[in-house]
């Protein structure tokens, strides 16, 4: 029993405590100082640092992102859906949207199964009111143009 606790005793004083700076005294018969336990841990704080800023952080942004969008759902949206679905948003309810598929193909998603909003419904959204803006305009140049060759 006593060879037992004399083991105890000098893992005490071993080199994993003196590193955390639990041990009693250091390798030169003085006390742990703080300032070596301070250093000792710097390693570790610089480590969830360098986790926080390459993952948490930007896991934290692209949830924003995706919230923000799902919120903003409207008819005429061109969604993707998680499993690959190409669709048209025909309405939308408070947790649900109904996508139309194909002509006669309705589905109703849950909004999380909506994986992004296609940038061509925005793109033809614009297209089609800058080909109505210039249908409503008077084409006066081309009169103008006509009258003068002659």
């Amino acid at each position: 029993m006593s060879s037992f606790l004399t083991s105890l005793g000098s893992l005490a004083n071993g080199p994993l405590f003196r590193l955390m700076g639990m041990g009693g005294q250091s390798s030169g018969g003085e006390p742990a100082s703080s300032s070596s336990t301070l250093f000792s841990f710097l390693p570790l704080v610089a480590i969830i640092a360098i986790f926080y800023f390459l993952i948490l952080r930007p896991q934290n942004r692209k949830q924003k992102e995706t919230q923000k969008m799902l919120s903003t759902l409207k008819k005429g949206d061109r969604v993707v859906t998680i499993g690959g679905i190409h669709a048209v948003i025909q309405s939308v309810k408070e947790s649900t949207v109904i996508v139309k598929v194909d002509d006669n193909v309705k589905l109703e998603l849950n909004r999380s199964a909506i994986s992004s909003v296609s940038s061509q419904a925005k793109e033809e959204k614009e297209d089609k009111k800058a080909d109505e803006k210039k249908l409503e305009a008077p084409d006066d140049k081309a009169g103008e143009d006509s009258a003068e060759d002659k």
